[in-house]
């Protein structure tokens, strides 16, 4: 029998290239977009969902098992990007980016763990960042929102486990998707203490993801992972030395990393 995967965010970037490649593979995938009407070039059905929004994902996750009868993979996908100094960035639009990265995926999770556990069976992976594992500058918010979800990852796995279900975080790199368009930016202020390094920093992220990896990557590993009855609790997808700054994070003195980062940021 054909597994039933739910993606978060399924209708563009690394959630339709996930949910393109599983649907290739024979698995019946649901994505879900907060305007499905308005995708017209789906492989596979969207369902309209609202990470933010309570009502909206319980239902959502009714429909999916009305539809299939079954849950078994849950992909939380769906996230933003926002990027500024701290002191500048409106506190409503670091709620916003919490609501949509952490609170979204925990309530999604909250909505199918009943069915999971009544088939006694079930995976819920979470894509988080390689960004989550240190704080970057002017990525700050985004650093704190996807390491908060590795941690209640890591919390809920164990929670469930004797249900027989997984739990897993998958932490990409930058890759070539149209996240920048989505990101929020807080602007570049004219005379600001920020003006000249955060407006560097900001093209340099840019063009990371511009020159990232193919989001197939991603696909693949998610599909590794789906085929693997005991997955580890954390993955990492990307560049080596995107990887490798995670490693050098665990072992290097805290102030040799911190100016490490700077050194590559130019700060």
């Amino acid at each position: 029998m054909s597994k039933v995967v739910l993606i978060t965010g399924g209708s563009s970037g690394i959630g339709k290239s996930i949910g393109e490649f599983l649907h290739q593979k024979g698995f019946v995938v649901y994505g879900t977009s907060r305007n499905p009407e308005k995708i017209t070039n789906s492989m596979f059905p969207l369902v309209a969902l609202d990470v933010r929004n309570k009502e909206s994902i319980v239902k959502c996750v009714a429909e999916v098992i009305h539809k299939s009868g079954r849950l078994d993979v849950v992909i939380n996908n769906a996230g933003v990007g926002i990027t500024g100094p701290i002191e500048e960035i409106p506190t409503e639009e670091i709620k916003n980016n919490f609501e949509t990265n952490l609170f979204g995926p925990i309530e999604v999770m909250k909505a199918v763990l009943p069915q999971m556990r009544l088939q006694q069976s079930g995976l819920i992976i979470n894509v988080t960042s390689i960004a989550g594992y240190m704080g970057l500058p002017y990525r700050g918010v985004y650093s704190a929102s996807k390491g908060a979800l590795e941690l209640i990852t890591e919390a809920l796995r164990m929670e469930v486990k004797s249900f027989g279900i997984h739990i897993t975080n998958v932490a990409p790199g930058d890759f070539a998707t149209n996240i920048a368009a989505g990101r929020y930016h807080a602007p570049v202020v004219k005379g600001s203490a920020y003006e000249i390094t955060y407006g560097t920093t900001l093209k340099e992220m840019d063009n990371h993801v511009d020159s990232g990896s193919n989001p197939n990557e991603m696909a693949t590993a998610i599909y590794g992972i789906i085929q693997d009855n005991n997955p580890k609790i954390h993955y990492k997808v990307g560049a080596f030395m995107q990887k490798f700054s995670i490693v050098l994070k665990r072992i290097l003195p805290d102030k040799i990393y911190e100016k490490m980062l700077m050194n590559h940021y130019k700060l």
